[in-house]
């Protein structure tokens, strides 16, 4: 049979089958071929054993999803406080594995000067993001918030304590997730979501709940990567001198004869994505990141190669039962 996974604890996956829901474990085979499954996988399973995973259409390592068809940023107007830098993040985060996104505002009714709708508008709704203003506690924006989730599965990320699994509830009340209150102290929320699940809101509409992390850095891409991330670059990258322009101070650069038209603190999260891809590229340029894979493929099948110590110490397994044998023999 074929189903999606729609939730994993510990080692046990839950298939969704129609409307049934099947509880499996994955088979041996797809372990030493370190092929794992993640929620919204699409798999084959037979007799409560995951056979295969079938091709993914979008894939997100971490939080580990497949196959949403959109990302949903959720950030607090405040409580924890806005923070733009780290919203930058989840944009291009969703933005590198070429995933639709859409920004959501929750705790609207927490709204201040500095942290205003009309801010938010003007550095990103003329980027092309749709924005929603919600407020789970008052119930207010939701129906605007399930008009942009119709007819799809949306996986929602951002920090810790910006109401994910409120607005969830708020949605469905019959979810009851757990939630939290934002630490005073420490103006930051602490995780209720352990695992990503996917939750149904109606019969045409799921949510992928993710727990609540930070820790987005980009030392995974090449500096001269980093600008196709910012949609409000692309226009202007073509125009400057060096095919390899980093637009920080280069001559003939033509995003910096337009920095007016790029909002100041978009720019600022640009450098600092720079400076961690310049770490992963003097990484790479001294240690090197090449690996063998653990995979092979022989007869048009993929199989899982075993390590030298593994091969050695089977080799060394049958000279001595052979030397067994042999001595056997002549005792005989």
């Amino acid at each position: 049979m074929e189903g999606q996974i729609y939730k994993i604890h510990s080692d046990f996956y839950y298939v969704q089958n129609g409307e049934n829901s099947y509880e499996c474990k994955i088979r041996e085979v797809l372990k030493k071929q370190q092929l794992k499954p993640v929620t919204g996988d699409f798999v084959e399973f037979d007799n409560g054993a995951i056979t295969k995973i079938l091709p993914r259409n979008t894939y997100i390592p971490r939080p580990a999803v497949a196959n949403v068809d959109q990302i949903v940023v959720v950030s607090a107007m405040k409580h924890p406080d806005l923070d733009l830098h780290q919203l930058n993040r989840y944009i291009a985060l969703a933005g590198y594995y070429k995933i639709p996104i859409a920004l959501c505002f929750n705790k609207e009714d927490l709204e201040t000067q500095n942290n205003s709708k009309e801010t938010i508008i003007s550095i990103y709704e003329k980027l092309g993001y749709k924005i929603v203003f919600t407020s789970a506690l008052e119930h207010s924006g939701l129906e605007e918030f399930r008009k942009l989730l119709e007819g799809k599965i949306t996986a929602l990320c951002g920090s810790s304590g910006v109401g994910k699994s409120s607005l969830i509830n708020a949605l469905n009340p019959n979810v009851h997730l757990r939630t939290k209150e934002v630490s005073e102290k420490l103006n930051r929320g602490t995780h209720t979501t352990r695992h990503c699940e996917i939750i149904p809101i109606n019969q045409t509409s799921a949510i992928v709940d993710t727990p609540g992390f930070s820790n987005v850095r980009f030392d995974f891409i090449l500096p001269h990567e980093v600008d196709l991330l910012f949609p409000e670059m692309l226009e202007y990258r073509q125009g400057c001198k060096y095919g390899d322009c980093l637009h920080i101070n280069e001559d003939g650069c033509e995003v910096l004869n337009n920095i007016d038209k790029i909002d100041e603190s978009r720019y600022e999260s640009y450098i600092e994505f720079v400076a961690e891809a310049l770490e992963y590229k003097e990484k790479i340029k001294y240690n090197g990141i090449k690996q063998e894979s653990a995979l092979k493929y022989k007869n048009n099948k993929v199989q899982a190669k075993i390590s030298g110590k593994k091969r050695q110490a089977s080799r060394n397994t049958r000279k001595q039962m052979i030397y067994k044998e042999i001595e056997h023999d002549a005792d005989e």
